[in-house]
């Protein structure tokens, strides 16, 4: 086998200069079980990648990276609703905007996160009060060792705050391959986040909560071909509700947002702002100056740079407020995904 390798600067949006063995571009089912076979046959680590909007490479990897570029839309009109039936390579903003210029509302509180339609259920995105299981009904997954694919309807999926069923016991021989979308006619905007609550509930389109939504996100957030980042580096945490009452005693402004099961969630970037970390910096590391929730690449970072800054901003905020952020991005090890809290714990 060659020794040569191929970067993955170009695959990762941190855009760390890292190295896989090769890397394969997919845009068909047989192209990715075909890569797999190959690197099974190689005891390789295998890994796929949707646009790499996620994921924190802590060294190279010493296996295949397979670029899931699968696409094709197709859009169904039914009585009560619109079916959306996508390729796992889609761009996820793109879909977004696809389904606006058809008239079809449901997806504009999800614009501008980055990474693919394949990706999203995997995390189940969310941002301004919507959640991709609000809006999936179905997810396409191909078993591996087979090639047999099969569909999970969405409460087969296991969704829960940035987790699904595709971050376990999915997680290792099946790939998502196709997203489907149920998005009613009923529609009603939500407008229960940041500047959404400053619109009107009566007159607001569709296009207005779009609109206002890129208008947060690039005013806050940084351009990752301008300084690598994976936008949101942790989650917001959930906390109960005893241990929110202790902190508003202290803290009386602090944002927070009741759950259905009880629980409160609490704002990460709000957390990390406290502790006056924003623009604090480990080397090429730093935390964007606009928005402490983002972690970017500000000068030729290297892994252990970000690592050591996740793990500075987790203690900060941990002795301060006594909670204990977990990232949201995945970590890639040589082999394949770390735990990510006990790296930077």
């Amino acid at each position: 086998m060659s020794s040569s390798t191929t970067s993955l600067k170009a695959y990762n949006t941190l855009g760390l200069a890292i190295e896989a063995k090769s890397v394969v571009i997919a845009d068909t089912v047989e192209a990715i079980t075909t890569a797999w076979h190959l690197s099974q046959r190689h005891s390789q680590p295998f890994m796929i990648l949707g646009e790499g909007s996620n994921v924190l490479f802590l060294e190279d990897f010493n296996g295949t990276v397979v670029i899931n570029a699968i696409k094709g839309i197709q859009l169904e009109e039914h009585d009560e609703a619109w079916h959306l039936h996508a390729g796992a390579g889609e761009n996820w903003h793109q879909l977004v905007e696809f389904t606006l210029k058809k008239g079809v509302a449901g997806l504009e509180n999800l614009a501008l996160i980055p990474g693919t339609s394949g990706s999203a259920p995997i995390q189940n995105i969310g941002a301004y009060g919507v959640e991709f299981k609000d809006v999936c009904h179905y997810v396409d997954i191909l078993h591996l060792p087979t090639s047999d694919i099969r569909r999970l309807y969405r409460d087969e999926c296991d969704f829960g705050y940035r987790d699904s069923i595709f971050k376990h016991e999915l997680k290792d021989d099946h790939v998502i391959v196709a997203t489907g979308l149920r998005l009613t006619k009923a529609w009603q905007p939500v407008l229960s986040y940041g500047e959404l609550t400053k619109l009107n509930l009566a007159t607001t389109s569709a296009w207005d909560v779009f609109h206002a939504v890129c208008h947060t996100r690039q005013s806050k957030l940084p351009d990752p071909r301008v300084n690598g980042n994976v936008g949101s580096f942790f989650k917001n945490p959930l906390i109960s509700g005893d241990q929110l009452t202790d902190l508003l005693a202290q803290w009386p402004a602090m944002p927070h947002y009741p759950q259905a099961n009880g629980d409160v969630k609490l704002a990460a970037g709000w957390l990390i702002d406290q502790c006056n970390l924003k623009g604090f910096s480990i080397g090429g590391a730093a935390v964007h100056r606009q928005q402490a929730l983002v972690l970017i690449n500000q000068d030729h970072a290297t892994p252990e740079q970000v690592v050591a800054l996740a793990h500075t901003v987790r203690q900060q905020v941990g002795k301060k407020f006594n909670v204990w952020l977990e990232p949201e991005v995945r970590f890639i090890g040589a082999d394949g995904e770390r735990n990510a809290v006990e790296v930077i714990a």
